[in-house]
């Protein structure tokens, strides 16, 4: 059983539940009633399970999320849905739901037990699990203790994979934008449709709503930014580890190629592409045979540029400045990727990172190398650990809040997460601040790490984070009384990063010279994918 975080038991305040006439518990939404739960302390209600849009199944597979039906009656609404069909992806992902199916798109409120009708903050969570996994279920993104800061949490399950990004010249054809394969993506914005009719019902300031989201969900964030079907959904915006920018050279791929690509995978994987015959083809079928074909194949289900969802890149539409100008904190954590390199074989040296910046940077290795020194083998190994991070998501997420300052006229905040974590059951010593380690931290959930001795000073860390972040949610700045001042993320001050550690300080940017550098190798999409 998770034991409750002790950081959180520190912020309870009991007060009077003054804020609904009858039954707290029982909500009227556009749909019908839901009946929730306190939680073991009385001081948050949860709504779990409760539907923002249809089954996509039968002839709603790969098609935009559609209306949910309305009930009659209560709907029980204390359980987690189910989760969106998926494989085992990730081994230190644990659920608390009754397994997959496709017939998901649920979501779940957290909120204050005396919050007023529309009165507070509302902070929309969007999972991780690159696109293929993933669930609100998860014990580490439990929204009830960041709930406790007077906000309204919100999760949402979105289809993945296949389910979620499978573009295919017959449903191009069929809809009426002439788009396919951000199916993931609606069901993110149909939950902010959602969001935006209930929840000031559940309490929450349906003119005051923070997406957030980390790795997929980050990417998420960066393309509901993007989208203008998703516009004025939300106020403020925030991104920990990663963008839909391109990421050395790959950017989103045009619908016209997923097309023909699709058509081939179909056929390679079912035996046919006929729209009709695929969707005939049974969930967990049609999860199993594309899940063996794309490694095969070596490909994933991503979004694309639709067309319509979205227009053009967002490299593209960040440029011209047509995102959402809202304000943005985003950042990484400090050792996003060291663990794929800690352990390489053959080991790292400064001689094999030399031959690796030759052969990827050509002419530019040597101005690579004097950001990324490579002297000694020590040295080399340190260096190959920060690339690994920036190659996988820093690069692109610091290109993001770039855009965002030169041109989403809204103030922009950046971080680092640098303190290393206490080991746990998934995560050995000597790997640092890993991919994900910021999830706990933001929502309080510490102990619900297995096997891990959590210190005072993640207590200390996740109660800073926890009102950074809620602060950013109430206001679009996120400093506060007590707290390290941070500075907003621009030439002015210096490009101050928010280096989030034991002793948390705002510190002018180290290393902006190495974004600067790959934007000039990496800044344009190769020819082949326009």
């Amino acid at each position: 059983m998770m034991r409750t975080s002790r950081l959180a038991l520190t912020l309870l305040v009991v007060t009077p539940l003054t804020a609904f006439a009858s039954n707290p518990l029982i909500i009227k939404t556009d749909k019908g009633k839901v009946s929730g739960a306190y939680t073991a302390d009385h001081q948050v209600r949860q709504f779990k399970g409760i539907p923002y849009a249809a089954p996509p199944v039968g002839d709603l597979r790969w098609q935009p999320p559609q209306p949910a039906t309305k009930w009659k009656g209560v709907r029980d609404a204390t359980e987690f849905g189910p989760r969106c069909m998926q494989a085992q992806v990730y081994r230190d992902m644990r659920f608390r739901d009754s397994g997959p199916s496709e017939d998901c798109l649920t979501l779940n409120v957290w909120t204050p037990a005396n919050a007023k009708k529309g009165s507070l903050p509302v902070m929309v969570w969007v999972f991780g699990g690159g696109f293929q996994a993933g669930g609100t279920s998860e014990p580490r993104q439990d929204g009830q203790f960041l709930a406790h800061r007077n906000v309204v949490v919100v999760s949402m399950n979105y289809r993945l994979g296949i389910f979620g990004f499978f573009a295919l010249p017959a449903l191009t054809a069929e809809s009426p934008h002439h788009a396919s394969g951000d199916y993931g993506l609606m069901d993110q914005n149909a939950a902010l449709v959602w969001v935006q009719k209930n929840i000031a019902r559940f309490g929450g300031n349906a003119h005051n709503i923070t997406i957030f989201g980390e790795s997929a969900g980050s990417e998420s964030v960066s393309d509901l930014m993007a989208s203008p079907i998703a516009m004025g959904r939300f106020q403020k915006a925030i991104g920990e580890s990663g963008s839909e920018f391109p990421k050395y050279k790959v950017s989103l791929l045009p619908l016209s190629v997923l097309e023909k690509r699709n058509v081939k995978f179909a056929q390679a994987a079912f035996g046919t592409s006929n729209l009709a015959a695929l969707r005939a083809i049974s969930a967990d079928e049609l999860l199993k045979k594309s899940r063996a074909e794309e490694r095969r194949e070596h490909i994933e289900f991503r979004p694309d540029v639709d067309g319509w969802f979205l227009p053009a890149t967002l490299s593209e539409i960040y440029a011209a400045g047509k995102q959402a100008h809202v304000p943005l904190l985003a950042g990484w954590n400090a050792d996003e990727q060291r663990s794929s390199v800690l352990w390489a074989k053959p080991p790292i040296t400064a001689e094999s990172f030399k031959e690796q910046a030759a052969a990827q940077f050509g002419d530019s290795a040597d101005e690579f190398l004097k950001l990324y020194p490579a002297n000694t083998n020590a040295q080399a190994l340190r260096s190959a650990g920060d690339y690994a991070g920036d190659r996988f998501l820093n690069f692109v997420t610091w290109w993001w809040i770039n855009e965002q300052v030169k041109t989403g006229d809204s103030p922009v905040y950046h971080y680092r997460l640098d303190l290393a974590p206490p080991v746990d059951k998934f995560h050995p010593a000597g790997i640092g601040a890993f991919h994900s380690d910021d999830i706990e931290y933001v929502f309080g959930m510490l102990d619900s790490r297995l096997d891990a001795k959590i210190r005072p000073e993640d207590y200390k860390l996740s109660n800073e984070m926890g009102e950074y972040w809620t602060n950013f949610a109430r206001t679009g700045n996120p400093n506060g009384p007590g707290l390290p001042n941070w500075p907003a993320y621009d030439a002015a001050d210096g490009w101050q990063t928010m280096h989030l550690n034991a002793i948390s300080e705002a510190q002018p940017s180290k290393h902006r010279a190495r974004y600067e550098f790959l934007l000039r190798v990496w800044g344009k999409p190769a020819a082949a994918e326009k």
